[in-house]
């Protein structure tokens, strides 16, 4: 391996085969740390009776694991900022292994959710460090595309991921799902080792943005908390709505999920199309579909068939989105991307677990219907903040004072031109 020199920084230089490779195996680790954080709500049942606990205690396993992330994401990664990369991806997934392990083997309640507590933080990290370490092994011009393949990997968690651990704790017992983790977790541990390069993290590839801006970074920031905020929503508790306003069948719940995330898999390699030439069109278009869908399950959520195409919409345009935003953070980034990668992890994480509260507050009350409405408007909301923030920059000395929408999508085009320049 030999560096090479990219503007401002010393690039590790890898082969393309070991590139490709580090972005598979990774994205395998994205696979693998969604599906152990979701993996409770699927054996809910099994683990409350065998813990003696209940429910609703188990339930937050995932809440609290969420709150962890919240917590810990900028601290750890203001931490680790000197420790090289492989060594600490190493560790963190070793970390990951490990914890699962103790959650398989935990007598009691107290052991498990301490073993989560670990799960969690190794997820706080990980979700800082990696998007920069993987696409800097990575042209520029190409970073959008590697950010969304990635993704692929988070997408299909709940897809395959959480159902087939869900299977096989049916099967063979809650444990059998966490110890099989644990052997991942280990596996890629191993292989992350071998393939990604030993380097300084300030040395990376994309150690920093490409055009760092931190107001509009921070506008991201806003966006995505309030944007994240409005599917959650509704997504938490779409069960209700899908039940209670639509008219399905329980048995129908299952197959309308599972077209939920498959769109949502959809949206992510589509939206990869379109993230290195129109990075803010590829925010805005997934925002707009998602707003679209969720006003749309409010005003005609009585007819199943709208129903099932507007849930579509709502999980591409939530996948699609959740992309765009961590592949712009690689450009607006105002200093180290590991920094601001934890910010949009946290960012991401308050979104979830505010939707989640406030759409438990609304329940009870006025009923799930009304959930979408909220939802629709506060990803309204989040397409506003970025609109105003996109018309702001194109009206700058020298840029047309009236653009279009398609120079809106348009208008981060001159950045990637630059990076790659």
């Amino acid at each position: 391996m030999t560096p090479r020199r990219k503007g401002w920084e010393l690039a590790p230089e890898v082969s393309p085969r070991r590139a490709w490779a580090a972005l598979v195996v990774l994205s395998l680790a994205a696979f693998a740390f969604i599906t152990t954080e979701l993996l409770p709500i699927g054996l809910l049942t099994h683990m409350a009776p065998d813990l003696d606990r209940s429910r609703s205690q188990v339930g937050l396993l995932v809440s609290g694991y969420a709150v962890v992330v919240v917590l810990a994401s900028v601290p750890l990664a203001r931490l680790t900022r000197r420790i090289p990369r492989r060594a600490l991806l190493g560790a963190t997934l070793g970390l990951f292994a490990v914890a699962n392990l103790v959650a398989a083997l935990a007598p009691t309640y107290t052991v498990l959710a301490g073993a989560r507590v670990v799960t969690a933080l190794a997820q706080a990290l990980f979700w800082s460090i990696v998007s920069p370490a993987v696409t800097g092994l990575f042209p520029v011009a190409v970073r959008g595309r590697v950010v969304a393949l990635f993704a692929v990997g988070a997408a299909l968690a709940p897809v395959l991921g959480v159902p087939a651990g869900t299977w096989l704790g049916q099967q063979a017992g809650w444990r059998a799902a966490f110890a099989v983790l644990a052997a991942v977790g280990a596996a890629i541990a191993a292989v992350v080792v071998a393939l990604i390069p030993s380097y300084a993290p300030a040395a990376g590839g994309a150690a920093r943005g490409t055009a760092p801006d931190g107001r509009r970074f921070l506008m991201l920031l806003v966006a995505t908390a309030v944007g994240i905020g409005g599917f959650m929503t509704l997504q938490t508790y779409v069960t209700p709505l899908l039940l209670d306003v639509s008219g399905f069948a329980d048995a129908a719940l299952a197959p309308l999920l599972f077209v939920s995330g498959a769109t949502g898999v959809v949206g992510t390699i589509l939206v990869g199309r379109t993230l290195d030439a129109h990075p803010i069109g590829s925010l805005l278009v997934p925002l707009g579909v998602g707003t679209t869908a969720l006003l749309g399950l409010y005003a005609l959520g009585t007819l199943r068939p709208a129903t099932v195409v507007l849930l579509a919409g709502v999980g591409f345009a939530y996948a699609a989105f959740g992309t765009a935003v961590q592949s712009r953070m690689l450009q607006l980034a105002p200093g180290s991307t590991d920094i601001a990668s934890a910010g949009v992890s946290t960012a991401f994480n308050v979104g979830i677990a505010g939707g989640s509260v406030l759409g438990g507050a609304l329940l009870p009350g006025p009923g799930p219907r009304l959930l979408a409405l909220v939802g629709g408007l506060l990803t309204l909301v989040a397409l506003a903040v970025l609109v105003v923030d996109a018309r702001r920059r194109a009206a700058r000395p020298g840029a047309r004072s009236a653009p279009s929408a398609v120079d809106l999508g348009r208008t981060g085009d001159d950045e990637t031109a630059a990076a790659t320049r």
